[in-house]
């Protein structure tokens, strides 16, 4: 017989001293050998687990969503509230923005060092908590602050959350499910347009405080913060740490425990227990990494610092370099094109609102700021709630054919055609041939967002999974808070100049996509 390792032949639950892979204990078949996490996944099954799973991921991944689209559809009417100008509704769209790219690493690396469900649980509460805080605020400036901190709280759950999700799916089917993830940001877009179709056109729905005038977009503001804070409930209440990252960390009997009882929900009908008594842990030499620094306050700050940089640092060596450095650039690319337009679709359909194209007649859209904002314009809400809903095709499309062609493909289509469109809206005339472009665009560009998310999870190690998504999201924030501060400082202007560098950075961003590996149905590191 061939030699066998302590780790393959330990006797974990035997009671016959039978040197075997396989025993019966009852009418249980057993695993002697410890499962790798490949393999403790697939034995854990596929059911009610997972839908419970995407269910509550995909609430979390949706309050993102409305906290993030929020600003956009309270700027019609908060514009006269806050006396705002076109560069600062630049500003106050890009404030999210910048706090997310303060939150996306320092959440992403905290995830990968302290655990992905602690990190969910804080982010999503400072982000639902600054998100219904702003709601009072009675000035420009404060708003943008609160706002800031609101990001801050985003920028941790989304690359996170992602992390969290993959970490449970079996291979074969990790790219439908992330896809299907994806979607409820889609959800999320919804949620927000309907919400604000519903309640901002309702001037009724205001309060007059000596300090403040709580108008009806204040208390969608309110609205937006409650799918984040609720999720940060459940988050605590219900759900386990992720089993990946337990046994990445050497804690086999918790790792075990998160297996046993996705077993237990995906065979609901069973009498058996999970099939296995153990699990390959990774040895590490944490020795060094976590002994205690002695030496000046000054000394220990900077070990500290570069412990938070290392893992930037290992994404641009090796043979990681090279995917990092694409992703790098298609993150700047779609974040650039997608969130400076999307966020600012409810202020071009109003200024659409009398006809012809969002770009046109910049005389008239001079003279209509020293107009009121009330009565709201109900249409304005109702073709934005029209843009979001055309999300649906391409989730549907991505979650068939994700793992049949691959995220790679797919992100490069999609952001080619998404660059198309975007030309097209510049060039149509009318009020709807706008909302119509701007419905095909909508529901393409989500096809490279939800690629996107599949190709930036299975690109790296569960060690580095968080802080990468973390880095490739905070550059992707800079180039959100350039796009909407370039159509700020334009859209009165010259709008054809932003829409024409929207559709010339997904150009880029589709071309430099053919770079990367292809990871259909890969297995995590």
């Amino acid at each position: 017989m061939p030699r066998r390792t302590h780790e393959d032949t330990e006797p974990l639950l035997s009671s016959t001293g039978i040197d075997e892979d396989v025993f019966l204990l009852g009418d249980q078949e057993f695993s002697r050998k410890k499962l790798s996490y490949e393999e403790a996944v697939e034995k854990a099954g596929f059911g009610l687990f997972h839908w419970l799973l995407l269910v509550v991921c995909g609430w979390a991944n949706a309050s993102d969503a409305v906290e993030i689209l929020c600003v956009s559809f309270l700027l019609p009417t908060a514009r006269c509230d806050l006396l705002l100008t076109s560069a600062d509704m630049g500003l106050l769209t890009s404030s999210i923005f910048l706090g997310m790219m303060v939150g996306g690493y320092v959440w992403g690396y905290l995830a990968d060092r302290r655990g992905r469900r602690s990190v969910l649980v804080i982010s999503l509460a400072v982000n639902g908590t600054f998100g219904a805080v702003a709601s009072l605020a009675p000035s420009f400036w404060l708003f943008l602050l609160l706002r800031f901190f609101s990001g801050v709280g985003v920028g941790g759950s989304i690359p996170v959350i992602f992390s969290y999700f993959s970490e449970f799916q079996p291979r074969l089917r990790r790219g439908a499910m992330i896809s299907a993830l994806a979607t409820f940001w889609m959800a999320g877009s919804i949620l927000a347009a309907g919400v604000a179709w519903l309640v901002i056109p309702r001037t009724y729905l205001s309060a007059h405080w000596g300090w403040l005038d709580f108008q009806s977009w204040r208390l969608f503001v309110v609205l937006c913060s409650v799918p984040s804070l609720s999720s940060a409930l459940i988050f605590k209440l219900f759900m386990p740490e992720s089993p990946k990252f337990l046994m990445e960390s050497g804690r086999e009997t918790e790792a075990l425990s998160v297996f046993q009882k996705m077993f237990k929900l995906n065979n609901r009908c069973a009498t058996k227990p999970f099939p296995a008594a153990g699990l390959m842990i990774r040895c590490k030499d944490d020795g060094v990494k976590n002994r205690p620094i002695s030496g000046s306050r000054f000394q220990r700050l900077s070990h500290q610092l570069k412990q938070v940089l290392d893992p930037m640092k290992q994404l641009f060596v090796g043979p990681l370099a090279s995917r990092s450095v694409v992703l790098l650039i298609i993150f700047f690319c779609i974040s650039f094109g997608y969130y400076g337009l999307w966020m600012w679709f409810p202020e071009l359909f109003k200024r659409a609102e009398d006809g012809g194209s969002p770009c046109a007649n910049v005389s008239r859209v001079q003279s209509s700021k020293n107009q009121s904002c009330y009565s709201v314009q109900t249409a304005v809400y109702m073709e934005g709630f029209v843009t979001a809903a055309s999300n649906l095709p391409g989730n549907i499309f991505t979650i068939l054919l994700m793992d049949r062609i691959g995220g790679k493909i797919l992100l490069s289509v999609s952001l080619l055609v998404s660059s198309l469109s975007v030309f097209v809206i510049y060039v149509v005339k009318t009020k709807s041939q706008s909302l119509i472009v701007s419905c095909v665009f909508s529901g393409v560009s989500v096809i490279s967002w939800n690629a996107l998310d599949v190709v930036g999870t299975e690109l790296y190690p569960t060690q580095l999974r968080s802080s990468a998504l973390g880095v490739f999201t905070g550059v992707g924030r800079v180039a959100s808070i350039m796009g909407n501060v370039v159509f700020g400082q334009l859209v009165d202007s010259n709008c054809a100049v932003p829409l024409l560098m929207v559709s010339a950075f997904l150009l880029a961003g589709g071309l430099v996509a053919l770079r990367l590996p292809q990871t259909k149905q890969t297995e995590l590191a």
